[in-house]
Protein backbone atom coordinates (compact mmCIF):
# COMPACT_ATOMS: atom_id res chain seq x y z
CA UNK A 1 0.00 0.00 0.00
CA UNK A 2 1.39 3.91 -0.84
CA UNK A 3 2.09 6.24 1.73
CA UNK A 4 -0.64 8.39 2.98
CA UNK A 5 -0.18 12.19 2.19
CA UNK A 6 -1.07 14.11 5.13
CA UNK A 7 -3.70 16.30 2.72
CA UNK A 8 -5.36 12.08 2.63
CA UNK A 9 -5.03 11.89 6.47
CA UNK A 10 -6.78 15.03 6.64
CA UNK A 11 -9.44 13.96 4.40
CA UNK A 12 -10.13 10.49 6.12
CA UNK A 13 -10.14 12.64 9.29
CA UNK A 14 -13.20 14.48 8.22
CA UNK A 15 -15.26 11.75 6.41
CA UNK A 16 -14.75 9.26 9.48
CA UNK A 17 -15.60 12.58 11.65
CA UNK A 18 -18.81 13.02 9.70
CA UNK A 19 -19.98 9.27 9.87
CA UNK A 20 -19.25 9.17 13.77
CA UNK A 21 -21.47 12.50 13.94
CA UNK A 22 -24.19 10.84 11.81
CA UNK A 23 -24.07 7.14 13.78
CA UNK A 24 -25.21 9.20 16.72
CA UNK A 25 -27.52 11.34 15.42
CA UNK A 26 -29.15 8.67 13.33
CA UNK A 27 -29.12 6.40 16.57
CA UNK A 28 -30.18 9.31 18.91
CA UNK A 29 -33.17 9.63 16.42
CA UNK A 30 -33.80 5.84 16.21
CA UNK A 31 -34.56 5.82 20.04
CA UNK A 32 -36.90 8.79 19.87
CA UNK A 33 -39.12 7.91 16.62
CA UNK A 34 -42.80 6.50 17.61
CA UNK A 35 -43.25 4.67 14.22
CA UNK A 36 -41.20 1.50 13.26
CA UNK A 37 -40.84 2.02 9.80
CA UNK A 38 -39.42 5.31 10.20
CA UNK A 39 -37.36 3.97 13.68
CA UNK A 40 -35.93 1.41 11.24
CA UNK A 41 -35.11 3.99 9.60
CA UNK A 42 -33.14 5.64 11.47
CA UNK A 43 -31.60 2.99 12.78
CA UNK A 44 -30.48 1.61 9.02
CA UNK A 45 -29.05 4.99 8.48
CA UNK A 46 -26.95 4.76 11.60
CA UNK A 47 -25.71 0.92 10.68
CA UNK A 48 -24.58 2.39 7.21
CA UNK A 49 -23.20 5.18 8.69
CA UNK A 50 -20.73 2.93 11.47
CA UNK A 51 -20.08 0.28 8.77
CA UNK A 52 -18.38 3.23 6.26
CA UNK A 53 -16.68 4.30 9.47
CA UNK A 54 -15.37 1.45 10.26
CA UNK A 55 -14.50 0.46 5.89
CA UNK A 56 -12.70 4.06 6.32
CA UNK A 57 -11.00 3.35 9.17
CA UNK A 58 -9.11 0.56 7.78
CA UNK A 59 -7.00 3.08 5.48
CA UNK A 60 -5.34 4.03 8.49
Amino acid sequence: MADISILDLQNLRHLIGGYSTTHCKMTDYASQAQDPEIKQLFQDSADCAMKNKQELMKFL
